[in-house]
């Protein structure tokens, strides 16, 4: 390890998650070991980080098995890889404090956005994938330690809250799209639209010159059509085929992206086209839900299911930031000593973008 790691403290302030279950099994402490960067790796210091759904149903132990829908499972099916305690957080931003044996001692004091996937894999195949925050630790305190290859200097003036809010998100909403093959001028109808991966998904959709259409909770279609929604659908109408329908003037829906789920799946379909694709990497409004096949297999419909994204999704991201072609959504920031508010107004889903968290002493310099 670099000789600057002499200059760090040797503890450091983190939310523990120490179990399934409630908010009671998030802990803060300030008391945890720093870690050290091992060969390859970086030491970051850390000064944001984005809230996720994933972060909640991993608590929850809220992912079932194949075998059973309402077991408490964590998120990854492949192989269970989550130990306790554990630090979740995906979205780290933050400068590189230090390194270890086999990277440059020039990247101390990069300012890097983390590509929190750890990938298994050389190929793009997202088959063996896992992520920081489960089966590493990640960004829910002072300090990360991540491979070099993940630790991403972004050309751009956006502030580190503002940064924080792209990586889980806005990586997810490109693979939904990428596998769903969306292409410039078709028409893709997003769910959850004001949420961090919808939100993501309206702009991202722009980018490829497709035309989003958002279903939205009361209240927040404006932030939704300012964000480049073609028009928005109030969450909740009596018929949503005939609104969406109203909504693009009876023109086609290409593909759904879809991160609500529960009682409205099948009208998702119905609301393809014929060869329409159905992309998911979600399910906020309930995992189980009724198919009618006929619908499927009559109308020749792709279903896609999703989750994360690959190493090339992510560079687009950054591109796609570089080129100034999304912007951040900031919903609230929170300190880390705070973190079980920041997760119950994350829940209660009033805020539009995403919602980041920053360690105590980041928000006192910056008060």
């Amino acid at each position: 390890m670099n000789a600057t790691t002499r200059t760090l403290p040797g503890t450091m302030a983190a939310v523990l998650l120490t179990g399934h279950g409630g908010p009671e099994k998030l802990v803060y402490r300030t008391d945890v070991k720093v870690p050290a960067p091992a060969p390859g790796e970086v030491l970051v210091k850390v000064s944001a980080c984005g809230m996720n759904n994933t972060d909640v149903w991993v608590r929850q132990g809220a992912y079932g098995t194949e075998e059973d829908a309402a077991a408490v499972s964590t998120w990854r099916r492949q192989g269970n890889t989550l130990t306790f305690p554990r630090v979740q957080g995906t979205d780290t931003v933050g400068i590189v404090a230090a390194v270890g044996e086999g990277v440059s001692p020039d990247r101390i004091g990069e300012r890097v956005m983390v590509d929190f996937s750890i990938y298994n894999r050389d190929d793009d195949s997202l088959a063996d994938i896992d992520y920081m925050g489960h089966g590493r630790d990640g960004g829910y305190a002072e300090y990360q330690a991540v491979p070099a290859e993940n630790a991403h200097v972004v050309d751009t003036e956006m502030s580190d809250v503002e940064l924080a809010t792209f990586c889980c998100a806005y990586l997810t909403g490109e693979q939904m799209l990428e596998r769903a093959g969306l292409k410039a001028g078709e028409r893709v109808l997003v769910t959850g639209a004001s949420g961090g991966v919808g939100s993501g998904i309206v702009q991202l959709a722009r980018a490829r010159g497709a035309i989003p259409y958002a279903v939205v909770g009361k209240g927040k279609e404006q932030a939704v059509r300012d964000i480049g929604a073609e028009a928005v659908i109030t969450r909740g109408v009596a018929n949503l085929p005939q609104a969406v329908a109203e909504a693009t003037g009876g023109k086609p829906i290409d593909v759904v992206a879809d991160l609500v789920g529960g009682a409205i799946f099948n009208d998702l379909l119905r609301i393809l086209r014929p060869e329409g694709r159905y992309t998911t990497a979600g399910a906020i409004a309930g995992p189980v839900v009724q198919l009618d096949l006929r619908t499927m297999y009559l109308k020749q419909l792709q279903l896609h299911g999703s989750s994360q994204g690959t190493r090339a999704d992510f560079r687009r991201i950054v591109g796609y930031i570089e080129a100034k072609k999304i912007r951040p959504l900031v919903g609230g920031v929170y300190r880390l000593s705070d973190f079980h508010r920041a997760q119950a107004d994350f829940i209660a889903k009033d805020f539009v973008g995403k919602l980041v968290v920053v360690p105590d002493a980041v928000a006192e310099q910056s008060a």
